[in-house]
């Protein structure tokens, strides 16, 4: 296999990261996650605004004004007795960004050796701004080395 070209400073250009076009915010998206993950934790069991501030260490008013606004935007829920459930729509991105972390976490822990917490931690942070191609690119590595 041939070695990698390392970018020169030449090259290298600093930029902002762009959020991806037509997406959510990253705090939205973590809230998609959070309750897909919550929801398979405790087996289709209640989860609320409240189990998400304390899951993620959020304060309680911007998980409330996060989750009002994914209500508006028709991916959640909201149950008379503050159940959040996920849209068809809603579960299709919880999806597919917790498919994007569960790649990021094989590849930091498999291929770069990164321990398990740390590999989670900057998955979580490498989901959110992380193009489709590059993740396609990933994924495909991921499965020629059979680790997915």
């Amino acid at each position: 296999m041939a070695k990698a070209q390392v970018p020169s400073a030449m090259d290298a250009v600093p930029a902002t990261v762009p959020q991806r076009t037509g997406e959510l915010a990253e705090s939205g998206e973590t809230y998609l996650e959070t309750i897909l993950v919550m929801k398979e934790r405790t087996n289709g069991g209640f989860v609320r605004a409240v189990d998400i501030a304390n899951e993620l260490n959020f304060s309680k008013p911007s998980v409330s004004r996060g989750l009002g606004l994914l209500k508006e935007k028709e991916l959640i829920k909201i149950s008379s007795n503050g159940d959040l459930e996920l849209t068809a729509e809603g579960q299709a991105r919880a999806e597919h960004i917790f498919k994007r972390h569960q790649l990021l976490t094989v590849l930091l822990q498999d291929i770069a050796n990164v321990p398990s917490d740390v590999a989670e931690r900057d998955a979580c942070r490498i989901e959110h701004v992380i193009s489709d191609q590059t993740m396609n690119g990933i994924q495909a590595y991921l499965k020629e080395k059979e680790l997915i």
